[in-house]
């Protein structure tokens, strides 16, 4: 009998639903909220109010897409945390109401390690043990994963995420929210070493990047000084720097994680891996130093159920399911 999950992602402020069935992903849906750019950042309270409106067209899209019936699904799968707690409750409350009808059960899934299990969507999928370096905009870890349900951080922010790096700096240079994929699309265009950046040092394989945010809008405000045009006139040189500069506190803890665990398996996941300087830096240093390298589709880079589903069906093979009772966990621990 085929096992079909229905997975639903409301995190944050993307509402996305998707399919599984016997491993394979049938399709996988995600509403974007354009409200938020007018304020330069996510509204807890606008993304909890859109995901209420869009959560029932994207879940019947998605069964429609991929022709299955309420009737055929083994069990609903949803996004315990972390995340934004309204935004949570939206897809939580959607998911058991939807499972006590059918008389199915629920399937609660970690937002990070399901980010992980991205990988094992589409091939080639990576063999147990990998290092998985997680970066997105609350979240900055590298992951000693050991099998679908066994996973460790081994490295972690000690303040600020890479993605949060990205999204505030380029806010400083005057570009719409989201940023981040406004600094990666400036900075093919320009030059990574033209302005040097600070590279806070922390203790072994930890993250830091509030030294490199501070750095960055000291820098700005002497600069603007004497020439009030100087980030328009160096945008691109100013986007490749910091890109440059993140995506290098990035692998200087994730080569000592390797170099410690002697494991050549790497993998990127997380929003912040849909950046294509971060990418092609993986591919490079995996062809110099002979690793495998795994870099997931764009769409499942993002918040997206598709991860949400592919980690419940393992989680459903090893019969770990969650009682109605459950409820959402914004700062649900690894």
């Amino acid at each position: 009998m085929s096992i079909c999950i229905l997975g639903i992602e409301s995190s944050c402020d993307d509402t996305s639903a998707a399919v599984c069935k016997d491993g394979q992903i049938l399709s996988n849906l995600i509403a974007n909220q354009e409200v938020h750019k007018a304020y330069g950042g996510v509204v807890p309270e606008l993304a909890s109010r859109a995901h209420e409106q869009n959560i029932v067209p994207v879940v019947d899209q998605a069964l429609k897409r991929a022709n299955v019936a309420l009737e055929d699904l083994s069990a609903v799968a949803f996004t315990l945390g972390p995340g934004l707690l309204g935004s949570l409750l939206v897809g939580s409350s959607f998911g058991k109401a939807m499972a006590l009808s059918l008389g199915i059960p629920i399937i609660t899934v970690h937002h990070m390690k399901a980010h992980v299990l991205a990988h094992f969507i589409d091939d080639p999928k990576p063999e147990f043990p990998f290092l998985c370096l997680t970066v997105s905009g609350g979240h900055s870890q590298i992951v000693l994963v050991r099998g679908y349900l066994d996973m460790e951080v081994i490295g972690k922010t000690i303040d600020d995420a890479a993605g949060e790096a990205f999204d505030k700096t380029a806010k400083m240079l005057g570009l719409e929210y989201p940023g981040g994929p406004l600094v990666d699309k400036y900075a093919k265009e320009g030059d990574p070493k033209a302005f040097g950046f600070a590279r806070p040092r922390v203790g072994d394989l930890d993250y830091s990047f509030s030294g490199l945010k501070t750095s960055v809008l000291y820098f700005l405000q002497k600069q603007t000084k004497g020439n009030s045009n100087f980030i328009q006139e160096n945008l691109h040189d100013l986007c490749a720097s910091i890109q440059h500069t993140i995506i290098e506190i990035l692998f200087k803890s994730l080569i000592r994680a390797i170099d410690k665990t002697g494991i050549t398996r790497v993998a990127i996941a997380g929003g912040v891996s849909a950046n294509s300087g971060l990418r092609q830096r993986l591919q490079t240093l995996g062809e110099e130093r002979n690793w495998q390298t795994f870099i997931p589709q764009f769409q499942y880079c993002t918040d997206n159920a598709g991860m949400i589903a592919i980690s419940a069906y393992h989680q459903f093979l090893a019969g770990d399911f969650a009682e109605q009772t459950v409820s959402p966990k914004p700062r649900f621990g690894f």
